[in-house]
């Protein structure tokens, strides 16, 4: 009778317990640097309502304007159970799949948003393999911009920047290291020290897309942006293989739609915002500088400079080979 009520007891503390364990697992906590607000942060709620609604509920929290910390944070936070998901640039992504940085690390290589979702397109589902053996499923695939070059002087041209302080990410030591051999003098910080930092003087350029650089005030103490699109800023919205391993199938296959809904209505709605920041930051007194044709060359002759340090460094060479295959692919017509 001992044993039989004990067994009893055990199995009702068990039963009790059961419901306390569900709600623990039920959980989705996701980090970004997007403000708050933003397309960005609007789009990751809208997935989050969808996976409450498959599961019959859940804890779903978004964590923006970076309160997570950086990138590389972000990553580190995911990959200790912190953060179950994160909306990341190829800054961060790059930490999981060096690979990914072929579609942001190579300046100048993209002539048009077209030739990126080509070769995003063509690079994906081994991309995604990759990022599944690494411990991640890729639900979207957005961007945010082109990187434009803002700054307290007027700059046109490469050796304008040279006397300035550039805003560098601290992760990313290999890519500040080619910019002070090219006699530049990157300084190495986090995104959420950018408005600071400029305000101080500790720098005194910012690579920056036009949305970002509205939404952080940049434009105000940089009041200068060269009209040269440098490179895209290409991201992806992750999750860890376990927190998706614990979905129901029924539950994966809606936040696959929903991510796959959030992915084109932020790259369709990104590419817009970018003429549109542009054009109410120069209503408060920003100045956009073009360079002339022979100024763009040295721009060019510049990335031409930067791609035999680029590959095999900072993209795998074999990467940045299928990349250059591909857009030859694609000017040529054969797509």
């Amino acid at each position: 009778m001992k044993k039989l009520l004990a067994v009893l007891c055990l199995g009702s503390l068990l039963s009790l317990l059961a419901p306390v364990a569900s709600a623990q697992e039920q959980q989705l906590r996701i980090g970004t640097l997007a403000p708050k607000n933003s397309l960005y942060h609007r789009q990751l709620m809208g997935l989050g309502e969808a996976w409450r609604k498959a599961q019959g509920g859940g804890r779903y929290l978004v964590y923006p304007d970076g309160s997570q910390g950086g990138e590389t944070d972000m990553v580190r936070r995911m990959r200790i159970g912190q953060l179950q998901g994160a909306l990341m640039s190829v800054v961060g992504l790059r930490e999981i799949e060096p690979s990914i940085a072929a579609l942001q690390a190579m300046p100048l290589m993209f002539r048009s948003w077209e030739e990126v979702d080509y070769v995003r397109e063509k690079m994906r589902p081994a991309m995604e393999k990759k990022f599944l053996d690494q411990g991640f499923v890729v639900l979207a695939w957005g961007d945010a911009g082109w990187v434009r070059f803002f700054s307290k002087k007027p700059a046109r041209h490469p050796d304008d920047y040279k006397s300035m302080k550039f805003f560098a990410w601290g992760g990313e030591a290999e890519q500040q290291e080619i910019m002070k051999r090219l006699g530049y003098t990157p300084v190495p910080l986090e995104t959420a020290d950018i408005l600071p930092a400029i305000q101080t003087g500790m720098i005194d350029a910012v690579p920056s897309t036009p949305y970002f650089a509205l939404a952080t005030q940049i434009y105000n103490t940089a009041g200068n942006m060269l009209d040269l699109n440098w490179a895209p800023i290409v991201g992806a919205l992750i999750v860890t293989r376990k927190s998706w391993d614990a979905m129901s199938p029924a539950t994966q296959q809606a936040v696959r739609e929903a991510g796959a809904k959030a992915g084109a209505e932020i790259r369709a709605q990104a590419r817009k915002e970018v003429d549109e920041a542009v054009a109410a930051m120069q209503k408060r007194g920003l100045t956009v500088n073009a360079p002339d044709a022979a100024q763009m060359q040295a721009w060019n002759t510049l990335a031409e400079r930067l791609y035999p340090q680029i590959r095999g460094r900072l993209v795998p060479a074999a990467t940045f080979d299928e990349v250059v295959g591909h857009l030859k692919d694609f000017r040529a017509g054969k797509r």
